[in-house]
């Protein structure tokens, strides 16, 4: 396989070239034609597969908290997926990182979540309960090896090692060192078996940031969602660190804001807030480790990666609190619960009446067995925008024209 230039631009842990390439040998042998013949670097083509997915274009009608009839200004998986790609560049370029394999693992980490957010998720994962469950990072996986009918040579995007480890290990490694596999979801245990996917290793230093991202991102953005749709108040906030601070710096700065700059403000500084501290801890345990290589990175067995302790404190403690008083507020308790049973009902549907589904997910539902079946009838709902999953229940279960 032809190697990449080691790019001088980049520190020495950073992740230069793909040291296994592409699972499928593409058109002129691998990485062989892709990295003469081609002005993208594979990392750039990856990015580039997951933009013009189909799965990727849905995530625009794929809910982040509200549902998309909610209020078009509201945050969905598409909005958040970028902005997380945004902060993973960022952080990429200030430490000497491959920011093109950083933006594909952002761009790629929410591809499985189903329609209705985590309530979709968990109604999926209830009906398949007796089939092996539903996990959304699992799903990203199919989607990214197995789902997209894009390409003539192979089903899939054929990404590389390193982008689709970066997405499999969003949370860090799968396995203990000695640990068996048979605890593994069926996809990934399918997937190591074909490529070995070093399950006890940590993902490249990229990857640990894309993550990280992951959590800034959506803890800030949701703190403005929130606000917005009046699901907060300014006086729930000032005690809560880090934002309380950032509100009476606003208070003090500017006096009496019209809301929309206001919590623009506060989302912005709170991103830029976790991201310094995200850089200067980092700084001190990259010191401490002195990684020469991105090898180095996956086995030092810890993330070398993290907020400082007083920062993961803070972003627990407003995780918390959005927990309480945002995604579990009753207004949005009402939409998750409605979803779920939408969900839930469309399922048990399908599998009843196999002969419900589109004709190609028929086809594929009826070749094998029941675990095989539940197992498409997932992948079918779990690839529905919530608007195309409300459509099919008003299709399936009420009355009115069907074929529209």
């Amino acid at each position: 396989m032809a190697q990449t230039p080691i790019r001088p631009e980049l520190s020495a842990y950073g992740c230069h070239t793909s040291e296994k390439g592409r699972l499928l040998p593409e058109e002129g042998g691998g990485l062989k034609k892709e990295t003469s013949n081609f002005t993208r670097s594979p990392f750039q083509r990856d990015r580039d597969r997951i933009i013009h997915s189909v799965a990727f274009r849905r995530l625009k009608h794929k809910t982040q908290v509200f549902l998309y009839h909610e209020g078009d200004y509201f945050r969905t998986r598409l909005t958040h997926s970028l902005e997380v790609a945004q902060i993973a560049r960022t952080m990429a370029r200030a430490l000497g990182l491959n920011e093109d394999i950083a933006e594909a693992v952002a761009l790629a980490h929410d591809l499985g979540h189903p329609p209705f957010g985590h309530a979709g998720e968990d109604a999926l994962n209830m009906a398949m309960q007796n089939y092996g469950g539903f996990d959304h990072n699992e799903q990203s996986l199919r989607v990214l090896t197995l789902l997209e009918h894009r390409y003539a040579l192979f089903d899939g995007l054929n990404l590389t090692f390193e982008t689709i480890d970066g997405v499999l290990k969003h949370n860090g490694p799968l396995l203990k060192p000695g640990q068996d596999k048979s605890g593994l979801r069926q996809t990934v245990q399918d997937l190591d078996k074909q490529w070995g996917l070093d399950l006890e290793l940590y993902p490249t230093a990229e990857a640990q940031i894309a993550n990280l991202s992951d959590d800034i991102a959506y803890l800030s953005h949701d703190f403005d969602d929130a606000l917005r749709a009046e699901l907060l108040s300014l006086d729930q906030l000032c005690e809560l660190p880090v934002v309380g601070r950032i509100l009476s710096e606003l208070d003090r700065e500017y006096g009496k804001l019209p809301m929309g700059r206001l919590t623009h403000e506060l989302t912005r500084r709170l991103i830029s807030h976790f991201v310094q501290d995200l850089y200067h801890q980092s700084g001190k345990l990259l010191a401490e480790a002195n990684p020469q290589s991105a090898e180095d990175i996956r086995r030092a067995g810890q993330p070398l990666f993290l907020h400082s302790p007083s920062g993961a404190a803070d972003l627990r403690s407003l995780r918390d609190f959005l927990m309480q008083h945002s995604w579990r507020h009753y207004k949005v308790n009402r939409m998750t619960s409605k979803s779920r049973k939408a969900l839930t009902a469309l399922f048990e549907r399908f599998f009843d009446e196999v002969n419900l589904l589109p004709t190609d997910w028929q086809k594929e539902a009826n070749k094998s067995d029941e675990m095989h079946k539940a197992r498409v009838i997932a992948d079918y709902l779990a690839s529905m925008t919530d608007r195309y999953a409300l459509l099919e229940y008003e299709r399936i279960f009420e009355t009115g024209p069907i074929l529209s």
